[in-house]
C-alpha cells in the first residue's frame, strides 16, 4: 500500500466547507463522515478531513488555529496542465474561496492560491519537470 496523507483541517461550519470542497470536483466519503466530520478524497492518496472546531479540539491539547487570522500551514496540490491551475483556483474563488496571494509563473512552474471558507490556505501548482530540471545549475 502506498502513503496516504490525511490533512485534518478545524472547520467552524462543516456543511459550507463541505459544499466548498465538493463545489471544486471533490468527492465526499460518507464512510468516514458524519456530523463531526466529511472526509473529502482529493486523490486515491489525499484526503482532507474536515472536522468541526470541537471536535478537533479533542485531538490536540494546544488551542485550535483561527486560520483567519493565523497561518498555520500552506497546502499545496499539483495539477495537471496551466489550464487546470486556473480552473480549479477561479472555481475555488466562485465557490466561497477568497483570494490568497498573486499568481507565481517562473515558466516552467505555474501556481495559484486561494483560501478556503475557514481561512486555510491552498495553493495549486503546475510544473513541466523536464523544463524545472533544465533549470537547476
Amino acid at each position: 500500500m502506498s502513503t496516504m496523507i490525511f490533512v485534518n483541517l478545524p472547520v467552524k461550519d462543516l456543511g459550507t466547507s463541505t459544499a466548498f470542497y465538493e463545489a471544486l470536483g471533490y468527492q465526499r466519503n460518507p464512510q468516514f463522515s458524519d456530523e463531526n466530520a466529511s472526509s473529502i478524497v482529493i486523490s486515491e492518496q489525499i484526503h482532507v478531513m474536515l472536522l468541526t472546531e470541537k471536535f478537533f479540539s479533542t485531538f490536540t491539547k494546544k488551542a485550535v488555529a483561527d486560520a483567519t487570522t493565523t497561518t498555520e500551514s500552506i497546502i499545496c496540490i499539483s495539477a495537471d496542465s496551466r489550464e487546470a491551475v486556473d480552473a480549479l483556483a477561479d472555481t475555488a474563488l466562485a465557490s466561497g474561496g477568497s483570494f490568497s496571494n498573486d499568481p507565481m509563473d517562473e515558466g516552467f512552474m505555474y501556481g495559484r492560491s486561494f483560501q478556503d471558507p475557514d481561512g486555510h490556505l491552498w495553493e495549486i501548482m503546475w510544473m513541466d519537470v523536464d523544463a524545472a530540471q533544465g533549470q537547476e545549475s
